[in-house]
C-alpha cells in the first residue's frame, strides 16, 4: 500500500514497520558514534546499509533520515508535511530568533517577514545588485593577484567574499574583509557560535551546561553580533538613504496582509539570518567548485572557454551576461548535487501518517531529509559518486525528478534568495577564470570537509597567477 498524497492520513496499522536503525546502546543510543564535526559525513557513510531511510538515536531524541527520492516526495507534499525548527535550528534561535530559517511555521513574523522580503530577490531587484556585487568580486580577484605565488586559504576568501557582498548589496553596509588577513570580528564570532551549535547536537545536554567557558564565549559572541548589527540599524534610522535594499523594505515596507510592519528585534533577527545564509552557503559553494574543476581539468577547460567567448577581449562583466554562462550555471548545479552547502532540511506531518506505506511517523515528529545522499539515490542518479555537468543540459535535467534534487530547500520555506545566490557564484567564478591561473598549493586537492550548518572544503588551498595578457583574446578568437 502506498501512502497517500492527497493528505488523507493513512491507517497506522497498515503493512507499518519499525524504521530501520544502526545499532545502538542503551540510554546513549548512537550518540557515542557521531563524531563531532563530522556529523553530515558520518550519516553519508550510514546511508548506503539502509533503503532510503534510517534513524539516528541521539540520547533519546530519535530522528529519521530519508534519502530516497520516493519518500522525499512525500514530504516535500505540504499538505501533509511542514518544515519544523529542531535541533539544529532550535539551537541557533539563540542567534537567529524567529528570522525566516529558524521561525517557526506559526509565528507571524515569518509570514511578515516572507511577504515583505519576497520583492528583494525578484528579477529587478537582483539587477540592481550587480554593480556592488562586481565591486567585492573584483576586491577578491585584486587580493589574489596580489597574492600570486602565495597559498591562498580558498574557503576563507569565499567567506570574506560573500559576506560582504551580502552585507553590502543588502544592508548597505562594508565590512571591508579583505583589507585585513584577520577575519572581521563578526566573523569570528559567527564561525565560533556555528561550531557551537553543532557540537551541542552531537553532545549530551548535561555535558554542555558543563562548559560554563565555553558557553560564557557564545553568549558572549551572540550579544557582540546583536549589537553590530542592532547599530547598523540605528545607524539607518537616523540616516535614511533612498534604498530599497533589504534593510530598506524591512524599515519601510508594510506586510499587505497584517498591514503591519517589521519591529527592530525581528529586522535585527532578519539581518542575523541574511548574513549567515547569505554568505555561509554561497561561501562553501564556490569553494566546492574551485576544488572540483581542479579534479576535472577538462570541465575546467570548458567554462574558461565559454568565459572567453561571452566577455570577448577581457572586458568587464555585465548583468546581461549572466543568463549567457551556461557551462557555470551547470557546474554550479552539479556541485549542489554532489555537495549541497545546506546538507538538510526536517519537516513533520500534521496528521500520524504512513511513510512510503510503511514506516509510521507521528504528528509533529521530525523527519529530515539527508541531501548529500538524496542527491546520491542509486535510483535517480546514475553513476551519482561521478561529477557529470551534463546532467544539468536542458534535456537531462527536465527527467530529473524535483524531489530528487533540493538543494536550496522545499516549498514555501525554501531559500529566498536562492537566485541572488547562483547570481553572486556566477559572477564570481566567471572573474577567477577570466582573470586567474589557479592550481592546488598542496599537489592536489584535500578531500577534508568542514561541517558547522554548512559543508566546506577543509585545508584547500590554492596558488593563483595572473593570466598572461592577450590569452583571453585570443582564445575567443
Amino acid at each position: 500500500m502506498q501512502s497517500s498524497t492527497s493528505g488523507a492520513t493513512p491507517s497506522l496499522h497498515v503493512a507499518a514497520e519499525p524504521i530501520p536503525t544502526p545499532p545502538r546502546l542503551p540510554v546513549l543510543g548512537n550518540l557515542l558514534q557521531l563524531p563531532r564535526g563530522r556529523l553530515t559525513q558520518h550519516l553519508m557513510g550510514v546511508a548506503p546499509d539502509f533503503d532510503g531511510i534510517f534513524e539516528i538515536d541521539f540520547a533519546g531524541f530519535r530522528v529519521p533520515f530519508v534519502t530516497s527520492a520516493a519518500l522525499a516526495a512525500e514530504l516535500c507534499d505540504e499538505k501533509r508535511f511542514r518544515k519544523i525548527v529542531k535541533p539544529p535550528l532550535s539551537i541557533l534561535r539563540a542567534l537567529a530568533g524567529d528570522g525566516l530559517f529558524t521561525a517557526h511555521q506559526d509565528e507571524p513574523n515569518w509570514g511578515k517577514a516572507h511577504r515583505i522580503l519576497v520583492p528583494a530577490f525578484a528579477q529587478r531587484a537582483r539587477r540592481a545588485y550587480f554593480d556592488a556585487m562586481l565591486d567585492v568580486a573584483g576586491q577578491l580577484v585584486a587580493k589574489w593577484e596580489a597574492s600570486a605565488g602565495a597559498p591562498i586559504e580558498v574557503s576563507e576568501d569565499m567567506t570574506r567574499l560573500t559576506l560582504d557582498t551580502i552585507a553590502l548589496c543588502g544592508f548597505g553596509y562594508r565590512f571591508e574583509s579583505f583589507a585585513s588577513a584577520e577575519l572581521h570580528p563578526f566573523l569570528q564570532a559567527m564561525g565560533r557560535v556555528l561550531d557551537e551549535t553543532m557540537g551541542r547536537l552531537t553532545r549530551h545536554r548535561w555535558l554542555t551546561r558543563a562548559r560554563f567557558m565555553s558557553n560564557r564565549r557564545y553568549d558572549r559572541d551572540i550579544a557582540e553580533m546583536h549589537a553590530l548589527v542592532d547599530e547598523v540599524i540605528r545607524e539607518r534610522r537616523a540616516h535614511p538613504v533612498q534604498s530599497r535594499d533589504l534593510l530598506g523594505l524591512m524599515l519601510e515596507a508594510v506586510d499587505p496582509v497584517s498591514k503591519e510592519g517589521l519591529d527592530d528585534a525581528n529586522i535585527r533577527y532578519q539581518v542575523i539570518t541574511f548574513l549567515i545564509a547569505g554568505h555561509e552557503t554561497t561561501s562553501g559553494l564556490l569553494s566546492f567548485v574551485l576544488r572540483l574543476l581542479l579534479e576535472h581539468p577538462e570541465v575546467l577547460a570548458q567554462a574558461r572557454d565559454e568565459v572567453d567567448a561571452v566577455l570577448a577581449g577581457g572586458r568587464t562583466p555585465e548583468y546581461d551576461d549572466l543568463g549567457r554562462l551556461d557551462v557555470i550555471d551547470r557546474i554550479l548545479k552539479e556541485t549542489l548535487r554532489l555537495w549541497p552547502t545546506a546538507p538538510a532540511f526536517a519537516v513533520a506531518p500534521f496528521e500520524d501518517t504512513l511513510l512510503g506505506g510503511r514506516y509510521p511517523i507521528a504528528r509533529n515528529r521530525q523527519v529530515t531529509v539527508l541531501l548529500p545522499s538524496l542527491h546520491r539515490d542509486p535510483k535517480v542518479w546514475t553513476d551519482p559518486e561521478r561529477f557529470d555537468i551534463d546532467r544539468f543540459l536542458p534535456e537531462n535535467e527536465a527527467k530529473i525528478p524535483s524531489a530528487a534534487y533540493k538543494p536550496f530547500g522545499n516549498g514555501q520555506r525554501s531559500c529566498i534568495g536562492r537566485q541572488f545566490a547562483i547570481m553572486e557564484a556566477k559572477l564570481a567564478l566567471a572573474l577567477i577564470l577570466q582573470r586567474l591561473e589557479f592550481e592546488c598549493a598542496d599537489g592536489r586537492p584535500t578531500a577534508a570537509i568542514r561541517e558547522t550548518l554548512t559543508l566546506k572544503p577543509d585545508g584547500f588551498r590554492l596558488r593563483v597567477r595572473r593570466r598572461a595578457p592577450g590569452r583571453a583574446a585570443a582564445a575567443a578568437a
